[in-house]
């Protein structure tokens, strides 16, 4: 057992468990802040009027809640839930006196949010109701309900709604192909036609998707000649795309644009790491604004306030739990004005102004400027860390190591509050997607096992997310278990730090990442002290069959199809190679699944156990595709726990 003697403060389980996260914020035309807290232990609507008040729940499901959008007009918002899992997000709206209206209705489909209507009498929707494989685009009365959305768009495959034209006329659809296949249309509400903007161009990417405030152009990103996301900006009539600010090695993504004030903001993933730049278009070209330090990664995008005066953002780190935070743009603008004022004396009095100071996240050389930026930023949410002291928590290393053809892999490592003699146990914890990526956000889990005396090492092996197209293509199809092999040089780095110990080492991952964790057990056998494999592919055959049909076209395109590579699909399956297995194994999933149906647990678990492998497997029948509800979370990984304290 790892856990024996930690000479700090250690804290149960469920108390790291119940560390809450606030987030998904909106802001309401009067300035209320909304955003979606677990306090009850699935994530609910609640709302705040100002910085540090006490918060009002708003909605009391048992189910969590995805998402909250207020309305730009009145004091309602739409959110999302789904029942048990199953991803068959239905809408509703909540209004101010608290009353809940059924929007939608209809359980057996899926409904993807697609934005209010500039004027909020309307509201667009993708939803697959008519064919379960497809999605189609709907609008709707913002005081209609069920069967009474107008279908104004009928798809042949993966359709979303990137949001509604400023005169409310048109609507721009997102269609993809696969994660790195993405074609833009403008349907015209009026006549009805759709017209193609990215017309003959396989494998590029377009996202984040914003109206300009004249309606002529759109600002997105874009991987369109490059190898990583750019921000652009996009003709609504020809198509053409114009490059705006280019990321370097890294993407730009997560775009958002407020139309009544002209702001624009953006960020660059940096390795992991967030900058956040806010901007002010002026004739086409945005000038940076000096932005404050904002706390920890932002965690989803940014929603502006009532004209732009200020907009929130949710961050997370890996010792700060995520929470929302509001930025004062007109204090940024008085900032900026001091900033110039400094520039234009130092100018007039022969000093060259510093030219670094315009960059999106400096405020300049002028100090009194820069004293002034931390006042900008003020969080709003308090969520709390179930007494926990947040610096008891441990922030990662950010290393690279080689892999088996000589490129470096990046990974967050991080040690214990001690290392033992003859160094710690480790947990390789490897991300799902695979097109995703391990950026260092606050986990509960992981502190937990920090304190307990564990190391945790977080690859983002090939096929991650946020380095480039490149890389990310590196285990399509035929090249899957490369990525695998990455698993193994990671082995290798870990085998010689005089911090770990090499016979004590733990798979873990979910979803695809268990796939990760079913393969390296299967690759490397005699390496591994146990795995722990959470809503994992086993066979790629049977997960391709069953998963949603609304799914499988994208997975076809990442892991190759059922009609022309099925030999290979069975080739790299873990239930074929079921025989290298060695460790212990915990397999946990979600009887809801429909992204990795739960027969893939039954069959890994079954058969592992026939072959005298010491096996636990534990089936929730209220989850989907991961373990969302606190009360199964803490009974989920109580277990996983128990486990690895027999066997490692």
């Amino acid at each position: 057992m790892c856990c024996a003697a930690v000479p700090h403060a250690v804290y149960e389980l469920e108390r790291y468990l119940t560390v809450r996260r606030a987030y998904g914020a909106s802001i309401s035309p009067d300035g209320t802040l909304a955003f979606l807290l677990d306090t009850t232990g699935v994530p609910q609507v609640w709302t705040l009027e100002e910085p540090g008040a006490w918060p009002e729940q708003r909605t009391f499901y048992d189910e969590p809640v995805s998402f909250a959008s207020y309305s730009p007009e009145r004091p309602e918002l739409v959110f999302g839930m789904d029942e048990g899992g199953n991803e068959r997000m239905q809408l509703f709206r909540l209004d101010a006196d608290g009353g809940i209206t059924a929007l939608t209705d209809m359980p057996e489909a899926k409904h993807r949010w697609g934005g209010w209507s500039n004027d909020g009498e309307r509201f667009a929707f993708a939803s697959n109701r008519r064919d379960e494989s497809v999605f189609d685009v709907y609008v709707q009365g913002r005081d209609e309900t069920g069967e009474a959305a107008e279908l104004v768009y009928e798809g042949d495959g993966w359709f979303g709604v990137g949001g509604w034209s400023p005169d409310d006329d048109a609507l721009v659809l997102a269609q993809a192909h696969s994660s790195f296949d993405v074609d833009l249309y403008v349907l015209d509400l009026t006549t009805g036609e759709c017209r193609h903007l990215t017309p003959d161009e396989e494998g590029v990417r377009y996202g984040s998707t914003q109206w300009s405030p004249d309606g002529e152009s759109l600002y997105l990103v874009t991987d369109k000649g490059a190898d990583t996301m750019y921000l652009a900006r996009m003709d609504v009539e020809t198509g053409d795309v114009e490059m705006i600010y280019e990321g370097g090695e890294w993407n730009v993504g997560g775009v958002a644009l407020d139309e009544d004030s002209g702001l624009l903001g953006y960020s660059r993933n940096v390795d992991g790491y967030t900058e956040l730049t806010l901007g002010e278009l002026d004739d086409g070209e945005i000038e940076p604004l000096p932005m404050p330090e904002i706390p920890g990664n932002l965690a989803g995008g940014i929603s502006f306030g009532p004209n732009g005066e200020r907009f929130a953002l949710s961050s997370s780190g890996r010792s700060l739990n995520t929470n929302v935070s509001v930025v004062d743009v007109a204090a940024l603008r008085e900032t900026a004005a001091e900033r110039d004022v400094t520039r234009a004396d130092a100018t007039a009095g022969g000093a060259p102004a510093d030219a670094s100071s315009s960059a999106g996240n400096g405020a300049g050389t002028d100090s009194n400027a820069a004293a002034n930026l931390s006042g900008t930023v003020t969080r709003w949410t308090n969520a709390a860390t179930a007494g926990i002291p947040r610096e008891t928590f441990l922030e990662p290393d950010l290393v690279h190591y080689e892999t088996f053809d000589g490129r470096e892999i990046p990974a967050f490592f991080t040690l214990p509050h001690e290392v033992p003699e003859g160094g710690a146990p480790v947990i390789v914890d490897i991300h799902g997607g695979p097109e995703s990526q391990r950026r260092p956000s606050f986990t509960g889990l992981t502190q937990y096992f920090l304190a307990n005396g564990y190391a945790v090492f977080e690859p983002n092996v090939r096929g991650s997310s946020g380095y480039g197209r490149e890389y990310t293509h590196l285990d399509d199809v035929e090249k899957r278990m490369d990525s695998v092999r990455d698993i193994g040089a990671a082995l290798d780095w870990l085998k010689t730090h005089e911090a770990v110990d090499p016979d004590r080492i733990v798979a873990k991952g979910g979803s695809y990442g268990g796939f990760m964790v079913l393969a390296s057990l299967t690759e490397f056998p005699e390496r591994w002290a146990a795995g722990v494999d959470i809503v994992g592919i086993a066979n790629f055959v049977t997960f391709l069959e069953n998963t949603g049909p609304w799914r499988r076209e994208l997975r076809e395109a990442e892991y190759g199809s059922l009609a022309d590579d099925r030999e290979f699909l069975e080739s790299v399956s873990p239930i074929n190679n079921i025989e290298n297995i060695e460790a212990p194994l915990f397999v946990l999933h979600g009887a809801n699944d429909p992204r990795v149906p739960v027969g893939e647990a039954e069959q890994i678990a079954e058969e592992a156990r026939e072959q005298g492998v010491p096996v636990e497997k534990l089936i929730f029948e209220d989850e989907g595709h991961g373990i969302s509800k606190l009360e199964n979370q803490i009974e989920a990984y109580t277990r996983v726990v128990e486990f690895l304290n027999e066997h490692v």
